[in-house]
């Protein structure tokens, strides 16, 4: 599967619309079962995705920068987790879950703000350049492709934290693979599967040493976030 724009707005919207059932399920007492993302519990967790996955709408209604400057794997340097700026993350992040504690009103809000944004990217030509509220030109593919990242990466999270298995989407699995892989095919001897490329990529699943030589010699680095 080629990362097109089209390919990344389907993985954007199948992602979505996985964890908006998964919301739509969830219990007040689901709302504060912790995560692996301290200090945040679910509904925090919930939060963060969420202003997320809408961020585009107000992007796109904002002058539209000369060129893009950074890529999605750029997107995701050092920069994005150094203290103050994970800090702030955080307690964003807290603050908005505060007020929300109505699951039913959590998922259609969620519905509603991901669909705007989905809309929103609908009537841009594919060329349109963002700037990302860390100051970032980025094309709005690249910008679509993090976007899938955040859902499908914290949905790993939430299925953890809610003891469900995981609902990753293929669509979804692809293109954050490719992004973690820089489109290059892991070790075949590894067995892995997109899923799995994901959780060591991101440090959900430690690696191994065997795993860390067969990537060695395949000259395969996985992009590690924030290094």
């Amino acid at each position: 599967m080629r990362t097109t724009h089209d390919t990344v707005r389907a993985a954007f919207r199948d992602e979505c619309t996985a964890l908006g059932d998964v919301l739509r399920e969830l219990t007040p007492a689901d709302l504060d079962r912790p995560t692996d993302c301290p200090p945040w519990a679910v509904r925090d967790l919930v939060a963060h995705v969420h202003a997320g996955a809408g961020r585009l709408t107000g992007m796109l209604a904002a002058p539209a920068p000369p060129r893009a400057e950074v890529d999605a794997a750029g997107y995701f340097g050092a920069a994005k987790f150094a203290p103050q700026v994970d800090r702030d993350r955080v307690d964003s992040a807290r603050r908005q879950a505060r007020e929300a504690t109505d699951p039913a009103g959590i998922a259609a809000a969620f519905d509603r703000d991901w669909r705007a944004a989905d809309a929103a990217v609908a009537r841009q030509s594919v060329d349109r350049v963002v700037r990302t509220r860390h100051g970032d030109a980025m094309a709005l593919t690249e910008f679509l492709v993090t976007r899938v990242v955040e859902v499908g990466v914290h949905g790993l999270d939430l299925a953890a934290a809610l003891g469900r298995e995981p609902w990753l989407t293929p669509t979804a699995a692809e293109v954050v693979a490719t992004l973690l892989t820089g489109g290059r095919a892991v070790p075949p001897e590894l067995g892995w599967d997109r899923l799995t490329v994901l959780r060591k990529a991101t440090g959900r699943d430690p690696l191994t040493g065997r795993e860390r030589t067969a990537l060695g010699a395949a000259g395969l680095r996985l992009l590690a976030f924030g290094g």
